[in-house]
């Protein structure tokens, strides 16, 4: 069984020890190699491949755990369940919604950040120093974890003194900051990165969906190509300023490159070095080594004769040339996973311009044998020529099933583009048919429609109108915003086909015009009407003004030759 280091490192302890130790790891796993010596202020130390960095940083310089990746690492991708290290295998284990987050996270930027090219191992490498993977995957179907995760006090000791940014809102301080949630951020770091992943309306720095997203925007900052290896020790530099932040990190995001698997909630291997999860740590010194057998030159203590016993119970002549370092364990139970997503009852889906849909898409998650799969991210994408959204703006929304395999898609909210689009459902990480809905938007309604003024229209022959029409229209006595409403010169109240003589309105290229159906009312439900011309003819003419959903009202226009 492979030898583990680092297991007991901490931060602060001697520079030239830990990195060290770091080196070693990273050659053993064939990671980018760093140049030791660059100490904790993050400066960049003589032919080190690493630029300096600005004095911010998203934990604040908070602790963070420095257990190292086993150097028995999986061979490829997909083959690490099979590990023949029990200890190795347990530690590629990723808690299920951690993981979801992360992949989650890696297929956001690259549709709004392509060119970052954030892969999400290295989002696993931070969550696995920064908070053990939110505790080992103790988080709720949400992706929250059931207490909050706090890095230590940051006053000045040990650490950087930031004095309280958020009133105590996120980490319960109100004198100095802490390190939130299962990314660390600091809150003032979180103020300006947070995110609303899952849809739920919040940004929590405590939701493992919320953290993993606005992470990787931080470290997609400032048009970084993580591909390139300075914009990458950049990136992780300027999430925690220590050389030996960036050796662990760079090894964990090669050990997790190497192969991972999924593993149940609640299950992850927690760190044993110091961090949000026990600030105080063991001592500075790392663990010890695995015990070797006696050099050839040492002289063993010879036992005492013992005297001559049965073939059968004769104990072995050759001792274990190893002991094994742990105790054998069971190798972790796959977790369940969705191979079948169908609709839990979503019904129809239809709303008027401008407001919310009463229904959410809603969808079940089934493993082969038929039964609810738990924890599954499900991702719901608004699809076609719509402005219709999500609740919060976004057409890509992330759910988590519940214990009865159900996960609801947030509210949809309907632009003020008119006719159908699609709502698709489909398992974040998983190849599984998605499950499509059709959604519906109508246009805007009004029952009513008056003219603002009773101010008689006239005009002279060959003339023009000297005053406007101002109509207001609205629905059940409430204004009525964006309702489409028609004006047309009608030919008489029988026949309301447009009129072939008469007042007109003008087109761009100022022909006469008797029909506009281009036109809504504006926020107030006001609509003001174009100028209007009058022809040769003289006589009393009808307007007819309608509106969607049927509202009417007719005005008179009176064109009468001036007296003599």
């Amino acid at each position: 069984m492979a030898a583990l280091f680092g297991r007991r490192l901490r931060r602060g302890a001697a520079t030239t020890a830990v990195a060290a130790l770091a080196v070693a790891a990273l050659s053993a796993s064939q990671a980018p190699a760093i140049v030791p010596g660059g100490g904790e202020n993050g400066k960049q130390a003589s032919g080190s491949s690493v630029p300096d960095e600005s004095p911010d940083s998203a934990s604040g310089d908070s602790s963070y755990h420095t257990d190292l990746p086993p150097l028995n690492t999986p061979d490829k991708p997909g083959t690490s369940i099979d590990l023949p290290d029990l200890e190795g295998a347990a530690e590629a284990g990723i808690p299920a919604t951690v993981l979801s987050a992360y992949k989650q996270a890696e297929q956001r930027l690259g549709v709004t950040n392509p060119g970052c090219n954030l892969p999400w191992q290295l989002l696993a490498a931070i969550g696995k120093v920064e908070s053990g993977q939110a505790r080992g995957g103790r988080v709720d179907d949400n992706g929250t974890t059931f207490t909050p995760i706090l890095g230590p006090v940051l006053n000045g000791v040990g650490f950087a003194n930031i004095s309280d940014t958020d009133n105590g809102a996120y980490d319960g301080d109100k004198t100095h900051d802490r390190a939130v949630g299962p990314m660390q951020f600091i809150p003032s770091t979180w103020a300006t990165w947070g995110q609303d992943a899952n849809g739920d309306g919040r940004k929590d720095p405590n939701n493992i969906f919320d953290a993993a997203l606005a992470a990787g925007r931080y470290l997609c900052a400032n048009d970084r190509d993580l591909s390139l290896k300075s914009n990458l020790d950049q990136a992780i530099l300027s999430y925690n300023r220590s050389r030996e932040y960036l050796a662990t990190v760079l090894s964990w995001l090669e050990y997790y490159k190497r192969g991972s698997h999924e593993v149940p909630d609640g299950t992850g291997v927690l760190p044993e070095g110091p961090g949000p999860l026990n600030p105080g740590g063991p001592s500075n010194s790392p663990s010890p080594g695995p015990t070797t057998s006696p050099s050839p030159d040492e002289s063993p203590t010879p036992n005492p004769p013992k005297p001559p016993k049965p073939p059968a119970t004769k104990p072995p002549t050759t001792p274990p040339t190893k002991p094994p370092t742990t105790p054998p364990t069971t190798p972790p139970t796959p977790a369940p996973v969705v191979e079948h997503l169908e609709d839990a009852g979503t019904g129809k889906l239809s709303a008027t311009a401008g407001t919310e849909f009463a229904g959410r898409v809603t969808v079940r998650g089934e493993d082969g044998k038929g039964k609810a799969v738990g924890k599954a991210a499900v991702r719901f994408t608004i699809v076609g020529d719509t402005d219709a959204t999500f609740a919060g703006g976004s057409k890509n929304a992330t759910g988590v099933s519940g214990a009865t395999g159900v996960a609801k898609a947030p509210a949809l909210r309907a632009g003020e583009k008119t006719g159908d689009f699609t709502v698709r459902a489909d398992v974040v990480g998983r190849t599984v048919p998605a499950v499509d809905f059709t959604a519906t938007v109508t246009e805007r309604q009004a029952d009513a429609v008056a003219r603002t003024s009773d101010k008689e229209m006239t005009a002279a022959p060959g003339g023009e109108f000297a005053d406007s029409i101002q109509v207001k229209v609205t629905n059940n006595g409430v204004i009525a915003p964006g309702v489409a409403v028609k004006a047309t010169m009608i030919k008489s109240a029988d026949d309301t086909s447009a009129a072939d003589k008469g007042p007109y309105f003008k087109d761009a290229a100022g022909k006469p015009l008797r029909a506009l159906t281009d036109l809504k009312t504006d926020a107030q439900g006001l609509l003001v009407l174009p100028k209007i011309f009058a022809d040769d003819a003289t006589g009393t003419f009808l307007l007819r003004i309608e509106t969607a959903g049927g509202a009417k009202v007719t005005i008179e226009l009176k064109v009468t030759a001036p007296e003599a």
